[in-house]
């Protein structure tokens, strides 16, 4: 046997009924040779890693549009954090460790420019809509590996482009799902008070009291109350939900619409729609990958692609060079 073959037969023997186990699953598109080492979700897992947007998420703003100070989340460590907290559900229920460490790391490959503030312009101007899910899995069908795509299984997919707002067809999607909740909320919280918009003694009391007076403890306390449902029917209890709930909806009201978070909010996205207009009127100076993709879509899909794969400094950056007059040198 292959070691592949003995980690899939190992995976039989320990993981719950209710797992996705790699022996019979992970269907491509296009079919490839097995790997003799890896698992179908293992190889998922590091496509995912060594890709192109993977590496871009390190610049992507995730609430805060460009903060002072090298501690503040970014696209790729939020990513990171969900998928910490995602294995460690998954652990504890014995599902599919690879596969929900796969669909975390995948979760937010189509995330745009300046977080949600980019979302919503580019939902605005592209007519077919935007969702970074949905992007998600656009780039790893049609924009990476030179729009060869990478040829994921399904199952991981699936769970991308559930992560958000719909259920799963695996419970390891549907634990990413969860963890993505937990973690942004969390790390939130964190860099809001780093930046001096909050103190911990500012939080809902009832929130806290249930949940926790540190980012460890309420961590701590969302992923036991997950683990105290049972694998059966994924969920949080009731207290422990509406405590999220009700830190989530402070959040709202206090960082994620505040003035002071989101003081450059009206620039960032006046900025992602002047460059939507400039290459929609002039495609031909879109990168070739991108010309390639309106050969093979259209001029929106292309443009669309090219901006939300772009990281805030290159945004920025193009935008200089494009619309920023410059000094002569005669």
């Amino acid at each position: 046997m292959t070691i592949r073959e003995q980690t899939e037969v190992m995976e039989l023997g320990m993981l719950c009924e209710d797992a996705c186990t790699s022996k019979g699953t992970g269907h491509r598109r296009r079919s490839e040779p097995k790997c003799p080492i890896r698992t179908e979700f293992q190889r998922d897992r590091d496509r995912i890693l060594h890709c192109n947007a993977f590496r871009r998420l390190k610049q992507k703003t995730q609430v805060f549009l460009s903060p002072v100070g090298d501690h503040y989340r970014t696209r790729l460590t939020h990513t990171l954090e969900v998928s910490q907290i995602a294995r460690t559900i998954a652990r504890a229920f014995r599902l599919n460790e690879d596969l929900t460490e796969a669909i975390a790391l995948g979760h937010d490959l189509g995330h745009t420019p300046f977080g949600h503030s980019g979302e919503d312009v580019l939902n605005e101007v592209c007519p077919y809509g935007f969702k970074h899910y949905l992007q998600s899995v656009r780039v790893v069908d049609y924009i990476e590996n030179d729009g060869k795509g990478l040829n994921l299984t399904y199952e991981v997919k699936n769970g991308i482009a559930c992560h958000t707002n719909k259920v799963a067809v695996t419970k390891e999607g549907y634990i990413v799902r969860l963890a993505d909740k937990i973690a942004y909320i969390n790390h939130d919280i964190d860099d809001a008070i780093r930046a001096g918009m909050l103190k911990e003694s500012d939080l809902p009391k009832s929130a806290v009291d249930v949940l926790g007076h540190s980012k460890s403890e309420r961590i701590t306390t969302l992923i036991t109350s997950i683990l105290e449902g049972g694998v059966e029917d994924i969920h949080m209890s009731d207290k422990v939900k509406k405590a999220h709930d009700d830190l989530r909806a402070f959040m709202f009201a206090n960082i994620y619409k505040n003035s002071a978070a989101k003081a450059e909010e009206a620039k960032a996205k006046d900025l992602v729609e002047r460059l939507y207009a400039y290459f929609l009127k002039y495609p031909e100076k879109l990168p070739e990958e991108y010309r390639n993709i309106l050969k093979r879509f259209d001029k929106h899909r292309a443009v669309c692609d090219y901006i939300a794969g772009m990281t805030d400094v290159y945004a920025v950056n193009l935008y200089n060079e494009l619309f920023i007059p410059k000094g002569w040198n005669h």
